[in-house]
């Protein structure tokens, strides 16, 4: 018999709805599952049956009885596919490839030292055929490829400025989908970095979280309400390029006293040359003042004093439940964790700080890849098409 639109429409829903339940809640037997949605049995043990012929749901041993038979559990088969994450940064190129519940099962990770955009391009390529290569032998392979860019990004994935990397109007998405024939999500890092804390680091817990994307430049992701926040056309969290000194340093975006200018890791590593008139990273800067180096040490102060000012005018604003500092810039958190922590408590308002929830990421540096890697997961299972059989 033919259904109509709006009944493939909630089978579909439905559907979605018994996948998720099973892919967080697991192990589930079918008639938890019922009691839980609201569904009827029947119609639980047509979608289960369904997500078992296509292998992303699996029958475990049996569960406690309430009385009766013993019920037979449901899991979440998250070996059925794998994604690919890749995270573009200035200095870096990280990528990994995970599971479809967001576990890492490979990664790589290389300095990026030319930032030109057919060199980096062509490092993505050879990066991401890497990873396919390394995909163990699943039903559905990898499901696709999602990329974290520091700069900003339209809708439709296109790189409209990158000042960071000197990009401008990159159509990375386009060449990769040629390149590979799969699904490709182009994001903002510190958006992806944002979703990637709240899937799986320390916002877990929170509904409205600001995240902190610290590396040679900075970012801004929001979470409201358990929701990425994206803005009108997608351009949400340049905080980096909020004004915080109108006469003061020379920013990438071309203007003066920006925020990334005086609290990103470029901004460390121009004082560090500064002083001791060589070029040195953020890792050797955090062994010198593992060696009692009080330069160093003063220079990291600063730099978290000015790291705290931005974050104060966002929790004045915003008025967040937590704010969490990622990216390359928590290496060095026992440098900056104390100057962050008392600019902010100083210097925002009592009411807004109050409860408030202050934590450098607990993924370092994974956060954007595994980000982009749970939209290219969740992008999977919305494009599942649910055929009626007649």
């Amino acid at each position: 018999m033919q259904i109509t639109w709006n009944q493939q429409v909630v089978k579909r829903n439905n559907k979605s709805l018994v996948l998720q339940m099973i892919k967080d809640q697991a192990p589930l037997s079918r008639a938890e599952i019922s009691q839980r949605t609201g569904l009827n049995k029947s119609t639980v043990s047509s979608l289960v049956n369904e997500l078992l012929d296509e292998d992303l749901v699996y029958e475990t041993g049996p569960g406690e009885s309430s009385g009766g038979r013993r019920p037979v559990m449901l899991l979440f088969n998250q070996v059925a596919g794998y994604s690919i994450g890749i995270d573009i940064g200035v200095n870096y190129l990280l990528g990994v490839l995970t599971d479809l519940q967001g576990k890492i099962i490979y990664e790589k990770n290389i300095p990026l030292k030319h930032l030109d955009y057919e060199v980096v391009t062509s490092q993505v390529k050879d990066f991401i055929r890497h990873l396919i290569e390394m995909a163990p032998n699943s039903r559905y392979g990898v499901v696709g490829i999602g990329v974290g860019v520091p700069g900003i990004v339209n809708k439709e994935g296109k790189i409209l400025l990158a000042p960071n990397l000197s990009w401008k109007d990159a159509l990375l998405k386009k060449e990769l989908e040629i390149e590979f024939e799969l699904p490709i999500i182009v994001e903002n890092e510190a958006n992806a970095g944002a979703y990637g804390e709240m899937r799986f680091g320390a916002g877990q817990l929170f509904e409205n979280i600001t995240y902190i994307s610290a590396s040679i430049g900075i970012g801004v992701g929001l979470i409201l309400n358990s929701e990425l926040y994206c803005g009108k056309n997608g351009f949400s969290g340049e905080s980096g390029h909020m004004l915080i000194d109108i006469n003061g340093r020379k920013c990438s975006c071309g203007r003066n006293g920006c925020w990334e200018a005086y609290a990103s890791e470029h901004a460390l590593l121009k004082e560090a040359r500064e002083l001791f008139k060589t070029d040195m990273t953020l890792e050797e800067l955090i062994e010198e003042a593992k060696k009692s180096n009080q330069e160093v040490i003063d220079l990291f102060k600063r730099v978290g004093q000015y790291i705290g000012f931005g974050i104060t005018n966002l929790v004045n604003t915003l008025n967040p439940q937590q704010v969490i500092i990622g990216n390359r810039m928590t290496m060095a958190k026992e440098l900056l964790e104390e100057s962050v922590m008392e600019t902010i408590l100083e210097q925002s308002l009592p009411f807004h700080h109050q409860g408030l929830s202050i934590k450098f990421s607990e993924l370092t540096i994974y956060p954007a890849a595994l980000g982009v890697s749970a939209f290219v997961v969740e992008n999977f299972f919305k494009q599942e098409e649910l055929v009626e059989q007649t």
